[in-house]
């Protein structure tokens, strides 16, 4: 049976090949991007079967407006899929306040703006699934990213929390975690923060982690999102890639293997 599904930030990367995907299959999708001209494609190749929506996902009011509009164009939302987001390069030190808010603003609010705005109607149809695009970097950290890894902590949190408030009214929730892939996400969509010399050494030991065999090939996604919506009983979280597992598992071993060094101390701090 054929869904309805609103992406945003679907002019490249991820969000373009979602769509595709879905509209090859015959569901309709409404698309948004803060460019309307960038989504002609889709238009022009699936005609009526794709709602375009210019839309700044920083505007809450133009989001609750797209919102209704896609709801109206599609006659229900059945999938959300939070696409829309970019990447912040730079050490802590080196993001200026502005970088630093522009990030979360997009990031965090542009995603909680989409998703307060579907609530409604995904409540009065009683049944939805929002799907958060998060990242491997929601549950761990790269240096030169800090900003960046911060949003996906706070879209994981927040979505984490959302999916046991929502559960009652039919409404599932997913977080996609991908490790690298080879778009855009590092180049033209992404944000530099000022170097600073201090950190050279910082960068270039980033830098120099990033071999070719960690990125995974983007089109090979969209068959893994496809059965995440088509899931009766889809899971709260989703790695995408083959690097996402084995570094989050090295990772939270780490993090137990501390707590439980300090368990006395935390025990302690309890009182009587």
């Amino acid at each position: 049976m054929a869904k309805t599904i609103l992406i945003t930030g679907a002019s490249r990367g991820f969000g373009k090949l979602w769509a595709k995907a879905f509209l090859k299959r015959g569901d309709k999708v409404a698309a948004t991007a803060r460019k309307l001209a960038d989504l002609d494609d889709l238009v022009s190749e699936f005609g009526d079967q794709v709602t375009p929506i210019q839309l700044d996902v920083n505007n809450r009011t133009a989001v609750f407006e797209a919102v209704k509009y896609a709801n109206a164009s599609l006659g229900s939302i059945d999938v959300l899929i939070n696409n829309a987001g970019f990447g912040l390069f730079g050490t802590i030190e080196e993001t200026s306040e502005d970088e630093a808010r522009q990030q979360i603003e997009t990031n965090v609010f542009g995603l909680l703006w989409v998703t307060q705005a579907v609530l409604p109607i995904m409540r009065k149809q009683g049944h939805g699934h929002i799907i958060q695009v998060s990242s491997v970097l929601g549950i761990t950290t790269l240096p030169t990213l800090g900003i960046y890894n911060a949003s996906k902590f706070a879209v994981e949190g927040l979505s984490e929390t959302l999916a046991s408030e929502v559960a009652g009214f039919g409404i599932k929730v997913s977080l996609i975690e991908p490790n690298g892939f080879a778009t855009d996400w590092a180049g033209a969509s992404a944000s530099q923060a000022k170097p600073m010399d201090e950190y050279a050494a910082v960068h270039a030991g980033f830098k120099s982690g990033l071999t070719p065999d960690i990125f995974g090939d983007p089109a090979a996604t969209s068959a893994a999102v496809l059965k995440l919506v088509d899931s009766e009983n889809p899971p709260l979280r989703l790695f995408l890639g083959k690097v996402a597992y084995p570094w989050a598992k090295q990772v939270y071993e780490q993090k137990l293997a501390t707590w439980e060094e300090w368990n006395d101390v935390a025990v302690a701090a309890h009182g009587a």
